[in-house]
């Protein structure tokens, strides 16, 4: 897998943690770096830590399962996206203005449940799974410090385009990994 395919899964996966960054942004009357701080190391550590967690359940299965790995990973990604776009179309969430544990935690865990999908299937790819979720990271970290400050800015329209072109993103890549499996694409 390539840098391109990754960052374009990075940028699919942290969709979900810069949506709801949009709406904690909306939550407060005034942000700080603080703020940004919290919300970017929540959302993209866990970002990062989820997709290796994952990868290390693949890779265990790995042997059992290498014949029918290009299904699992489209039937995966082409689920996650379909439900980030299902909630795109859902009511705005709200959230409480806390950047404490018990607010920040659940939703860290909640935004990340995609990207322990996402590394299970990377251990089917063969990704060098450290620069991979280092990437992936990196970007959910950027991208949510980023809907921190456009839910200030322009509200709670931005969340439903965001979980859209991030379910979008994933089911183009899931729909790619298959058909360059199928021969049907190189």
């Amino acid at each position: 897998m390539g840098i391109l395919e990754l960052v374009t899964i990075a940028l699919g996966l942290s969709m979900d943690a810069c949506a709801v960054s949009v709406c904690k942004g909306l939550s407060v009357d005034r942000l700080s770096v603080r703020h940004m701080l919290i919300t970017g190391l929540y959302f993209g550590g866990f970002q990062a830590v989820m997709p290796l967690i994952g990868y290390f359940l693949g890779s265990s299965f790995e042997s059992f399962i290498t014949s029918f790995d290009h299904w699992i990973a489209f039937i995966l990604l082409a689920l996650i996206g379909a439900n980030m776009i299902r909630e795109s179309r859902g009511e705005t969430e709200t959230l409480d203005s806390s950047f404490g544990v018990k607010a920040m935690l659940p939703l860290a865990i909640a935004t990340s449940i995609d990207a322990l999908a996402v590394g299970v299937t990377f251990a089917f790819l063969s990704v060098k799974i450290v620069p991979a979720v280092c990437l992936i990271g990196s970007i959910t970290f950027v991208l949510s410090v980023a809907g921190l400050n456009l839910g200030r800015i322009f509200g709670a329209k931005s969340r439903s385009v965001a979980e859209l072109i991030g379910g979008i993103i994933l089911i183009l890549i899931g729909l790619k990994i298959l058909l360059e499996h199928l021969g049907i694409i190189g």
